[in-house]
């Protein structure tokens, strides 16, 4: 059955998940289900800070990455180091294209996953797109990753990295706006009394926050002063591992590093004027939208398309 879905996988979609811990279980469950023992190149494309170093950690445990957002792990780079000496050391290697062409030629590169992978050996390749050109070669698995995590197997007909890239540079705004928005609406509910949301969902141009009871506010209200806060201009920025800086606010947040850059970015704000619950959960929902795209009206559609796995 595990072949049979890897031979015929065309394309699977999964929201992005905002978080840590939500974003490696996700690689973790991309590993279970589409990758073979037998695929040697990995490649993942998506912006800066998109969440691409995670959802690999969540597919290779124990990988040790050349570089992360807390800094280099390992120079030189061992995939180079070894296909200039002809003894590939491990099994799997990891490299950052973006990273390693500040140092390296792109030939030079696509040279040695070239000979690593002609030897039996895996290499998985963040940002896939710069070097697919010089490589002349698709990878076996490729990953985009943007509002959406987009799976696919390609084949001679494609798709191409350029393909994926494309779709997951445009989206990651929205991701990145929805996540401000999320955090901002949370710190206003809990000035309103309300307890902070823990468990959080995704909606497509949007987010989800779930509480245990149904809430005695007013979402007009509540979408007001998120509004006002979104007119300040307020600077958003990475604080440590848990926090991110609003303005002069510091706000617990589980992917600091997956913001846009000030308040004032967040476009197309509003709330759905409603609470719903989910009755398996046993939980009630508060919705928020972002994007110019999207439209109040667009509420059923918009939780007809949640992702419950992750």
């Amino acid at each position: 059955m595990a072949m049979f879905v890897h031979e015929h996988l065309m394309q699977a979609v999964y929201f992005a998940p905002r978080g840590k811990k939500r974003l490696l279980f996700l690689g973790t469950n991309i590993q279970q289900r589409y990758l073979s023992p037998e695929d040697k190149l990995i490649g993942f494309v998506g912006d800066a800070g998109a969440g691409k170093s995670l959802l690999i950690r969540g597919m290779f445990p124990g990988l040790e990455l050349t570089n992360d957002d807390d800094g280099i792990n390992v120079r030189p780079l061992p995939l180079m180091e070894d296909a200039d000496s002809g003894r590939f050391r491990y099994h799997t290697y990891h490299l950052d294209v973006r990273f390693e062409s500040a140092f390296t030629q792109p030939w030079k590169i696509a040279e040695a996953i070239q000979k690593a992978i002609g030897t039996g050996h895996r290499v998985v390749v963040e940002h896939f797109d710069l070097i697919y050109s010089q490589l002349g070669v698709n990878a076996e698995m490729l990953i985009g990753v943007g509002e959406e995590v987009i799976v696919t197997r390609p084949t001679v007909f494609g798709p191409e990295p350029k393909n994926i890239a494309d779709i997951v540079f445009e989206s990651i705004k929205f991701r990145r706006m929805a996540h401000s928005a999320e955090d901002i609406t949370s710190m206003i509910l809990e000035e309103m009394g309300l307890e902070k949301p823990e468990i959080h969902s995704e909606i497509k141009h949007g987010f989800v926050l779930e509480v245990p009871e149904k809430p005695d506010i007013d979402l007009d209200l509540v979408e007001q002063r998120v509004l006002d806060l979104i007119k300040a201009d307020l600077p958003i920025c990475f604080a440590d591992d848990g926090h991110i800086r609003v303005g002069e606010m510091i706000y617990p947040c589980t992917g600091p590093r997956i913001h846009i850059r000030r308040t004032s970015q967040i476009i197309g704000f509003h709330l759905l004027k409603e609470f719903r619950f989910d009755p398996i959960q046993k939980l009630y929902t508060i919705a928020g939208i972002v994007g110019e795209e999207t439209k109040p009206n667009r509420s059923i559609d918009l939780f007809g398309g949640r992702n419950q796995s992750v």
